[in-house]
């Protein structure tokens, strides 16, 4: 949802740093009927916050809070509290106490990708999303579209990620004062208005070792001294006056399969999340169009504003004039089973007697309609009864860890070759007394593939209209597995 600025009006040159907040405040009101993402666009006042998982094995018991912001909806507040338990209120102020809901869903979860991600309470809402090994919590006191709440935690990481080369706990205290700053220009009176990261980073410098040493010897901030010049244009995600040496222009296609195999190897269940991601490294306001060979597959499809959505109606083709940068050009979903192909099949063995205080274990993992394709970083992690006491386990390929305390069994595989495929076979030793385990474990496989998108997506050509110069242009394929779990 982009906003169009009326014309003939311009903002007059700030003089400082000082004025040109202030001058950035007054744009903001005056267009904040337009606002460029209003996503949070209720009334009611949320809260965001990192949260330090407690599944991660360096977080002591309870875990502690990291970064939190207070998030508004409308006329509302903003705070932050940093490791030091500093906290900064603009107008009002939530209890912390609230998240003692979200601590005990943490707890019940066994893992953490598994904590829901909206926790309804007796006066909020919870909504989380997990990245980076770090919760990012919004409270919100009034019920929203969750979706629009869940979207803007996705920004704030994505920014931060590209703010700092990582989104880390650590990354985030050692700059929390640009993580302030940067939340104060992402959300102004609790409305979204600069998501976008050229627009951010006119506003907020991006942190440097020299500009950090200049701020601590001059007192100055990474408030930029005046206004990004495409945030009042009709193209309000991409700055003017761009200029490159080497015109580039690359696209990464990128799939997750998602899937449940039973025991007798058949599918149950199988999708495919994909995105599009693109580096444009491009001079001047160039204009593409990207068509794929078949389009068709393409389901439940989400934009970056910058696609023109009615040509993709008309024509499937993707027509837009890009950010400047890395940026998310699409992502979609295809939940058709007869046009998701299984890339790996896993043949397992395991077995407990019921006599006997041991049990077979083989696995063995070979390549499936990967269309030539090597199957690289293979790994395998399988979750063993609280009753096998410990692994003696032989791996033809790559390396194995059996956790006597959390039962988890890890095989790093590596490559498949497949010619010989790998395999890890051995026997497990039960608690003396321990009773044969009601159901065997599940096998979760974590595996990529180059240069070949599962779904059978291609890239059909790439054209630039706009300008003269003949610009590289790359694409890229890979895919990945998601929740990828095989019954036994």
């Amino acid at each position: 949802m982009s906003a169009r600025c009326r014309s003939g009006w311009a903002p007059a040159r700030p003089e400082s740093a000082g004025t040109a907040r202030a001058d950035r405040r007054a744009v903001r009101r005056r267009l904040q009927p337009l606002s460029l993402y209003k996503l949070l666009s209720h009334r009611g006042e949320k809260h965001l916050m990192a949260l330090r998982t407690k599944h991660d094995p360096s977080a002591p018991d309870p875990p502690v809070w990291k970064q939190m912001g207070h998030v508004p909806a409308a006329a509302s507040s903003t705070a932050t509290l940093n490791s030091s338990q500093q906290e900064k209120h603009w107008k009002s102020v939530v209890s912390r106490s609230v998240c003692d809901y979200f601590f005990e869903a943490q707890e019940r979860a066994s893992e953490a990708e598994n904590v829901p991600p909206v926790i309804s309470t007796p006066h909020h809402y919870l909504l989380s999303v997990y990245r980076h090994k770090i919760f990012f919590v919004a409270v919100i006191q009034t019920e929203v579209p969750p979706l629009f709440v869940i979207e803007f935690l996705h920004r704030v990481v994505d920014t931060f990620q590209d703010y700092f080369g990582v989104c880390s706990e650590v990354m985030i205290k050692d700059n929390v004062v640009v993580v302030y700053e940067v939340l104060e220009e992402m959300l102004d009176n609790g409305f979204p208005l600069a998501t976008e990261s050229n627009i951010l980073k006119e506003l907020i410098k991006p942190p440097t070792i020299l500009r950090t040493v200049v701020n601590t010897i001059t007192g100055s901030t990474n408030v930029g001294d005046q206004l990004p010049t495409g945030q009042l244009s009709v193209v309000p995600w991409r700055r003017t006056g761009v200029k490159y040496t080497n015109n580039e222009a690359y696209f990464d296609v990128i799939e997750e399969i998602d899937a449940i195999i039973d025991k007798s190897g058949s599918t149950i269940t199988a999708e495919i999340q994909g995105v599009i991601d693109a580096c444009v490294k491009l001079t001047g306001m160039p204009d593409l169009t990207l068509s794929f060979m078949n389009p068709r597959l393409l389901d439940d499809v989400s934009f970056h504003p910058c696609v023109r959505f009615k040509r993709w109606e008309s024509e499937r083709i993707l027509s837009f004039i890009p950010p400047d940068g890395n940026f998310r050009l699409l992502s979609y979903h295809v939940s058709a089973q007869n046009l998701v192909a299984i890339p790996v099949y896993v043949k397992h063995n395991i077995n407990f007697r019921d006599s006997s205080s041991l049990g077979r274990f083989e696995i063995t993992v070979g390549p499936k309609q990967t269309m030539g394709k090597t199957i690289e970083g293979v790994m395998v992690t399988s979750q063993m009864p609280k009753g096998v006491l410990n692994m003696s386990l032989t791996p033809s390929q790559g390396t194995h860890i059996f956790d006597p305390v959390t039962k988890l069994l890890t095989w790093d595989v590596g490559k498949i070759n497949p010619q010989k495929l790998p395999s890890l076979k051995g026997s497990m030793n039960l608690q003396a007394g321990t009773s044969k385990p009601d159901e065997n474990p599940t096998i979760n496989l974590q595996f990529k593939i180059q240069q070949l998108a599962i779904s059978g997506l291609k890239v059909n050509r790439l054209d630039m209209y706009g300008e003269k110069y003949k610009p590289f242009k790359g694409i890229k394929y890979m895919t990945k597995a998601g929740k990828f779990q095989v019954r036994t």
